[in-house]
């Protein structure tokens, strides 16, 4: 496919324009966008007809905070990564708040900076997705993505995003994506690529410090890194000289209570990899990075494990959105380019943005 600069999405998006988001540059699907401060009736209009998904308000953190949004499902983010709030609707000025009309004048007082929880009401028929306040250098989602680019282009971070569905219904994808925006005349974009300008742009990652660790396992280099966004610490705990021409062992990881401190493992599912697995598998090819993030378990993700535990059924890998894109910041500044991953194959979009690549999935086995 042929993109189109996020420059050239910025200057469209300055003249009130839409643009096309992809999370992969062959099969990935596809988002209609706008900024949420320049979304008019016409404009709902055109993606209701036009893009024919669930048409959604990007908002950052503190802007649903300030509307008193919370999540649809509480911890839904540790399940699969979309920050779904209650619809909402304008108090007043609207009829059904079904129309075109009524939707982008919901959405106005939505975004509007004068705007607090008791202007909108709940349940309604706008749809906010809470955006990660690291956009796409935390999590790849096309939320996120909108979010960057009305920043970027000089709004404040909030976008009307809709998917773009084909003549069947289906997610558009790859090709037909391309043929939508040449049938409308609308730049399209990967995330990968906003990725890649934010990195030389922005950060939000920075390297803290470098120590010597002793383990049972031998020698480490532990790299702390500071996130700017939320203030947490990162580790890296790396083995050997890194090569940016040759693959990487990579294991990426928070630590979990029955996982990692327990050492459990559910009986009749396979083995995974763990902290102290990864940390030996690392030490005994010689070369490779751990890298360990600051995500805290809330006590419902413990509760959850030791149910699934005692009911002998493994939890869904969680690894890409952990990864993308503090992990993979990380691993880029360490010097990682090519992976050997430690994990089951699971889907890594976007990755390219950060200049990295998965050669290959490197499962646990006894």
């Amino acid at each position: 496919m042929r993109f189109d600069s996020v420059q050239h999405l910025l200057k469209m998006l300055r003249s009130g324009g839409m643009v096309v988001i992809t999370d992969d540059e062959q099969d990935g699907e596809g988002s209609l966008l706008m900024a949420a401060e320049r979304t008019d009736a016409e404009a709902v209009n055109f993606m209701a007809m036009h893009a024919r998904g669930l048409i959604c308000l990007g908002l950052s953190e503190a802007h649903c905070k300030r509307l008193g949004l919370s999540l649809m499902v509480p911890h839904s983010r540790a399940t699969h990564g979309v920050g779904f709030t209650c619809s909402i609707e304008a108090r007043e000025g609207v009829t059904t708040g079904i129309s075109v009309a009524d939707r982008a004048h919901s959405i106005q007082v939505a975004v509007d900076p004068s705007s607090v929880a008791v202007d909108i009401v709940q349940p309604g028929h706008v749809f906010p997705v809470q955006a990660l306040s690291g956009g796409v250098m935390q999590r790849a989602g096309h939320a996120e993505a909108a979010c960057d680019l009305a920043r970027l282009a000089g709004f404040q971070p909030a976008a009307t995003l809709v998917a773009i569905l084909d003549e069947n219904g289906e997610l558009a994808r790859g090709d037909e994506l391309q043929t939508f925006a040449q049938r409308h005349g609308l730049p399209i974009c990967s995330i990968a690529e906003l990725i890649h300008y934010r990195i030389l742009h922005e950060g939000t990652i920075r390297r803290s410090g470098q120590y010597s660790l002793t383990t049972r396992h031998g020698e480490f280099s532990v790299m702390s890194f500071q996130d700017t966004y939320q203030g947490q610490l990162h580790l890296a705990i790396v083995r050997g000289e890194i090569d940016r021409e040759r693959p990487t062992l990579v294991r990426v990881q928070a630590i979990e209570t029955l996982r990692d401190a327990l050492g459990c493992d559910s009986e009749g599912t396979p083995l995974q990899w763990n902290l102290e697995r990864s940390l030996a598998h690392i030490a005994a090819v010689g070369t490779g990075v751990l890298v360990l993030l600051a995500q805290h378990e809330s006590p419902e993700a413990t509760l959850e494990q030791l149910r699934l535990h005692g009911a002998g059924q493994a939890r869904a890998p969680q690894f890409p959105q952990r990864t993308l894109g503090i992990g993979a910041q990380i691993l880029r500044d360490v010097g990682v380019r090519r992976m050997q991953l430690m994990s089951t194959e699971v889907p890594y979009k976007a990755v390219s943005g950060f200049e990295l690549e998965v050669v290959e999935f490197v499962p646990f086995t006894c």
